[in-house]
This record gives C-alpha cells, structure tokens and sequence, in this order.
C-alpha cells in the first residue's frame, strides 16, 4: 500500500490501482453522511477532483492521484457512507482507476514515510 500527502491510500490489485483515504484521515473527517463517486469510463488526469465526502464536520474533495481512467467505484458507499469511518483502508475504498504503467505508484509515500508525514 503506497500513501499520498492528500491522505488517500493507493493499492494494486491486479492491473488497477485502488483508492480510499487513510484511517487519519477519515477521523480527522468525522462521522461521513454522503459520498459522491465518479462516473465509470471518466477519464482522470493527476489532481482532478473525482470523489465529494461530506461529514459532519466538513465537505472534501478527492484528488485523482494518477492519471487513468475510472473503471469501478464501490456502490456501497451511496447507501452506507459510513463504510469510511469502519473500515477506510477496506471495505471503504472509493474508485479502481486503470492506468497506462502501474509503476507510478512507486512514486509514492510507503507506510513508515506517511507515519511520519503525520506525525
């Protein structure tokens, strides 16, 4: 699992790249009431807002963190957005996005370097 500084966490899973926020940040976040996902086949490029979590604390945007297309997002967070505060770094993820090299996620933050990026 690789970490971006946004707080979203990046897996391979196959030849996909999956995304959901990091356990820091959904607490930071509070309790989530609504999440909207991206369209399927959206075309994404880096830093492109693709995913709006509202909490009760506050409304956040999700960053692309690579360029690629979406080709899956978790259904279950429309009828149960709470799903991120149980269980962000798994049954919470967001979108699966194909991209054209998955060694881009070499590019980012391991565990131990997030740890520390978070103090």
């Amino acid at each position: 699992m690789k970490f971006t500084e946004e707080h979203e966490w990046l897996r391979v899973e196959g030849d996909l790249i999956v995304v959901g926020i990091t356990e820091h940040a959904a607490t930071q976040l509070g309790d989530i009431v609504f999440v909207e996902l991206p369209e399927i086949e959206a075309m994404v490029a880096e830093g492109d807002e693709v995913v709006v979590i509202e909490s009760v604390k506050a409304a956040s945007d999700i960053l692309a963190p690579v360029d690629g297309e979406i080709v899956e997002v978790n259904d279950k967070l429309t009828d149960k957005p709470g799903l991120v505060n149980e269980d962000p770094t798994g049954a919470g993820w967001f979108f699966k996005i194909k991209v054209d090299d998955l060694s881009v996620i070499d590019d980012f933050m391991d565990e131990d370097e997030y740890q520390d990026l978070i103090g």
